[in-house]
Order: structure tokens, then sequence, then C-alpha cells
């Protein structure tokens, strides 16, 4: 028999259940990279994540016979309905063992506390912040997944969501390119030289983490409007953008990381990460003074590089902000020896700059669907 429990967040002995039902689904399967612990903590104190500030959340526990088998955290983004104009509720942190039961139950669960509070749509996965990933995978099973910036799940969870009820909202397709076949077309190239000659639009780099801190609100205020239009969109608000700033910090090699500059106003971004995945599977998501360490050697040696974050204020599209940044993507994953490039997470939406990267050489290898249930 399912037993569904409300998830207390200040309990932390379901906490620590909550945290560690991925472990259980897929601690034996090779593509899938475990979360950062603390980063779910984080997610599920209200105390402590800047999104509480602005919404609610809650999230539930599915027991089978006394053992925990499954969990969903649902999410009122009050921000995001009233930009949107919606009335939306959305879901994330879905993990659950294959049977339909168990799945409809957690959903159920996530409808009625939605629909008390007179929400009318079921929208996920999407995250609780900035960098974190969207979608259930639904192809690409057998890669492994981009450290924590996507989500992974075994090919069960679709079928299973179809059948009761879900239909697809949007995709969202990761990219892969081999870097020796990266190929920048000469007419983008000669365009980016001729802006760096002008010397208007500058490229920041950083050496250091302290600088891109430095340079984080700003980078936070150009994400806000270079996504205005984007499907996804809600203003982050000041805190939720130093978290995701202290986020980024904690994955990047400063060297990979460019903000388009005109004069002291920033005006593009390029995130790129090293493939950390190994270290972080072998330390099973925990992060201590050893496990650093240990996060900082892959950096180095990482042989695959994740472009996860890129955009230009619209006013630049014209004055070759879009080309200065492709010619910096270009430098960036040729850079450090890299063999692969995966850009992470490119919205169906983003239709140029999907084509864009078909053109540069790279091939669609992973899709993540969101998914909406009518709430009735």
């Amino acid at each position: 028999m399912i037993q569904i429990k409300p998830f207390v967040f200040d309990n932390r002995k379901e906490l620590k259940t909550f945290i560690e039902i991925p472990f259980q689904l897929y601690s034996n399967v090779p593509q899938w990279v475990p979360p950062v612990r603390m980063d779910v903590r984080t997610m599920l104190n209200k105390k402590k994540h800047p999104f509480y500030e602005h919404s609610d959340a809650q999230a539930f526990l599915a027991y089978r016979d006394g053992k925990a088998v499954g969990r969903i955290a649902v999410m009122e983004n009050r921000l995001f309905n009233q930009v949107q104009h919606k009335n939306v509720a959305s879901f994330t942190l879905l993990d659950c063992e294959e049977n339909l039961q168990t799945l409809q139950a957690l959903v159920n669960a996530a409808k009625d506390w939605a629909k008390a509070r007179g929400l009318d749509m079921l929208v996920g996965p999407k995250p609780f912040g900035l960098g974190e990933g969207y979608g259930i995978l639904v192809e690409g099973f057998e890669l492994r997944q981009m450290m924590t910036m996507m989500n992974y799940n075994l090919p069960y969870l679709p079928p299973l969501l179809e059948k009761i009820g879900f239909t697809k909202e949007v995709d969202f397709v990761s990219c892969q390119i081999e870097t020796e076949k990266f190929s920048l077309p000469e007419k983008v190239r000669k365009v980016a030289e001729r802006v760096l000659e002008k010397g208007t639009i500058t490229v920041r780099g950083f050496h250091t983490r302290a600088d891109i801190r430095e340079l984080g609100k700003q980078i936070g205020h150009v994400y806000n409007e270079v996504f205005v239009n984007n499907w996804e969109y809600y203003p982050y608000t000041q805190r939720e953008i130093d978290v995701a700033v202290e986020n980024v910090i904690l994955f990047a090699d400063p060297g990979l990381i460019k903000v388009l500059m005109d004069g002291d106003r920033a005006i593009g971004f390029l995130f790129a990460f090293p493939d950390i995945s190994p270290a972080l599977k072998r330390h099973q998501g925990r992060l201590n003074p050893l496990s650093i360490v240990d996060l900082m050697r892959e950096m180095k040696k990482a042989d695959m590089v994740s472009v996860n974050g890129m955009g230009v204020l619209s006013e630049y599209h014209g004055r070759g902000g879009n080309a200065l940044l492709y010619y910096e993507m270009e430098k960036t994953v040729k850079s450090r020896g890299f063999k692969f490039a995966e850009f992470t997470q490119v919205a169906e939406s983003a239709e140029q700059m999907r084509k864009d990267l078909i053109t540069l050489g790279g091939a669609e290898v992973k899709n993540h669907r969101v998914y909406r249930l009518q709430i009735e």
C-alpha cells in the first residue's frame, strides 16, 4: 500500500530520507551524477533559500510498506505567475520507483496542494533557482548527465507520466560537439574581429573566483534582461542572483567565464564549466575539504566542457555582439585540450541558437521535456 506524507521541512530524519531516494534508485546507473547534497538541503530550507522570500513550496514522500520509494516538490512561484500572467504550479525533485500507482499518488498530492491555492496547471520539472536543470530526460539515456546542470531519470518515467495525463510543454535539447570539428563561419569570425578592433565592445575574462563575485550583480541583471522573452522567465531577485553566483563559483574555472562589456557596462556573458562529473560521482554529492580538493583536480584533467549559459542584450545583436559571443565560444571550447563540448539545455524556443549549433558542427544528443497537467 502506498502512503504519501507531506515533508516536514525541519525534520532531519525526513530530510535525509528525501535526499537519499535518488541514490537508492540510481546508485548502480553509470550515467547518473549525484546531486550536491548541500544544495538539496538548501532548496528545502525555507529560512535559507531565497525562493521562499517571494513564493512557497511543499515536498512529499511516498512510502510503500514503510520504505520511501518516491518524492516530489511542488511550488507556487508567485513572481513567475505575476510576470507571465499565469496561474500555474510547478514541480521539481521528482524521483520515483517504476510503479504507476506510486507516481499517481505523488502527483495527486502535488495537485491537491496546488488546487488548494487556486492554481490550475502543474508544470515541470522546473528548478528552484538559476543553474539547475529543467525537464524529464526523454532522449539520451545512454549518455552521462552533465554534472548537476540537468536531471537524470530512467526510461520508464516519461511513459508513466504520459499514462496519467501529462503532455509536452517544452523541450530542452543538449548539443554535443567534437572540439576539433567546431567550425566558426568565416563571416562570423570577421565580424567579431572587426568589433574587437573598434574597441567599443570588449571581452572581460577572469583570473580568480573573487573576480567573478565582484561582477556577479551585473551579470545577474544582464541575465534577467537577456532572457526576458523566454518561456521560463521571471525576474530573479538579488538574493537569487547572489546564490546563483556562489553556485557558479563552486564549479567554475575562472578562465572559462567571459563577459562582454560596453565600457563599464556588462552586456553579454558566456559560462563554461569543465565536466567534473567523475569527481561528483566519487564523492556521492558530499562536499568536504577532501572532495573539494578532488573537484579542483578534476577540473584540470576534464576532457569535456559544458557551455551552460550564454546571451547578449538584444540591442547589441546588430552591433556584432552575437558574433563576438560565438567567437569567444570557439576559443573557450578549444582551450585546455577539451575533446568535447556540450551545450547544455537549449530551449526549443531558442530556434536560431539551435540552428547555429548544428551549423558549428554539433549534434543534438539529449532531450529533456517539461510536462504539463491540467488541474481539475
